[in-house]
């Protein structure tokens, strides 16, 4: 290699993302962890994956979980990607969660939320990915909060860039 870690993460920090939060309970505990490793995997099944890094506290529950959250962050939300991003059982302090129809914690006010079941675990280097299968899932209309270069962002403009009429045949991967 001719890199540093550091190199790596700052060249990857380029690709801007959404910003998520996990959430699950194992053994009467709450799980909850910042992510921007959410991506698309299957519409048939419907899959979703995110990685978890195998040095977090929590992995072992995490492994054990048999649903999960996702929660999409709208752009009011960077205290809430703040709050889960670090360690500890404090960050569900003062919060209630919503339950999804199979007793997963949810959490409010995102952009999108995703109920899933387990579906798969793969190694990935020093990440575990974790596969869901997609149970349901709920909506809004707002704005998200976005990544890039170690920051959150904001979207400069709701003015849509023109994409061909026949994208939907094409454009990733889809």
């Amino acid at each position: 290699m001719s890199f540093t870690d550091r190199e790596f993460r700052d060249a990857l920090g380029q690709f801007a993302t959404g910003v998520c939060v996990v959430t699950a309970e194992v053994d009467n505990t709450l799980l909850g962890s910042t992510v921007s490793s959410f991506n698309a995997v299957s519409l048939a099944p419907p899959l979703i994956l995110f990685s978890l890094a195998r040095s977090a506290l929590t992995l072992p529950l995490w492994l054990k979980a048999k649903h999960f959250g996702v929660t999409v962050l709208a752009e009011s939300q960077n205290d809430m990607s703040n709050r889960f991003a670090r360690g500890g059982p404090e960050k569900w302090n003062g919060l209630a969660p919503r339950r999804g129809a199979s007793g997963v914690p949810l959490l409010r006010d995102g952009l999108v939320t995703f109920e899933c079941e387990t579906y798969a675990f793969y190694e990935g280097g020093d990440h575990e990915i974790v596969v869901g299968r997609v149970l349901s899932f709920t909506r809004t209309e707002t704005t998200p909060l976005l990544f890039h270069g170690g920051r959150y962002r904001r979207l400069h403009s709701d003015l849509a860039i023109e994409t061909p009429p026949d994208t939907e045949v094409w454009l990733h991967g889809w």
